[in-house]
């Protein structure tokens, strides 16, 4: 099986990603990366444009944004939470490996995939606490000051973000099961440079 997770299309320099996870799973973890993309891409340039329409406003016109904080505040939720499911795709969260990094191959591949077993199960549960609490804020009725959209509608990315950074931690797990080397995440093989 081919270890690469990426390749590069004709006339393109960055690497497109390629699942190695085979059937449905290879289409789930492309999904996944596709959307993280996109609400990536999204969140920061829509957050850019605000940030400089409110600044010439405010400076060119003398007038700002009324809107613009509550709307920053919205991409930053939608950009923290779509981060998560990106980092935990490219190994970036933050890892205590000492005692991992010094257990043969195998020890090391079950520990990885009991940790990512876990990891998903608070993703998820996180994930299904984060919806009661946007369904008890869509209870009180309330909504943004500027915007007057419903301050649970803000929310929304956070179950999203939960969910798909579980998924990512799921398929993280299946990716060590089938796979003979240890993968800390569908995309990073365990190691080092030097290594």
């Amino acid at each position: 099986m081919n270890d690469k997770a990426t390749e590069t299309p004709a006339g393109s320099e960055r690497p497109a990603y390629r699942s190695t996870l085979p059937g449905i799973l290879g289409i789930i973890d492309t999904a996944i990366i596709r959307i993280e993309s996109f609400l990536l891409a999204a969140g920061v340039l829509l957050m850019a444009t605000n940030v400089v329409a409110n600044v010439i406003g405010r400076f060119a016109l003398n007038r700002s944004i009324q809107s613009s904080e509550e709307i920053n505040r919205i991409l930053i939720i939608l950009i923290t939470f779509a981060g998560i499911s990106y980092a935990a795709r490219h190994g970036r969260h933050i890892r205590m490996s000492a005692i991992f990094d010094k257990l043969p191959r195998r020890p090391r591949k079950v520990l990885m995939i009991v940790i990512a077993l876990v990891t998903a199960f608070f993703m998820f549960a996180l994930a299904w606490y984060a919806t009661l609490y946007i369904l008890t804020l869509q209870g009180r009725g309330r909504v943004l000051p500027s915007l007057q959209i419903p301050i649970w509608m803000t929310f929304l990315w956070v179950p999203v973000g939960f969910f798909m950074t579980g998924l990512q931690y799921t398929l993280t797990a299946v990716k060590n099961v089938i796979e003979r080397d240890v993968f800390i995440s569908t995309a990073l093989r365990h190691g080092y440079d030097g290594d």
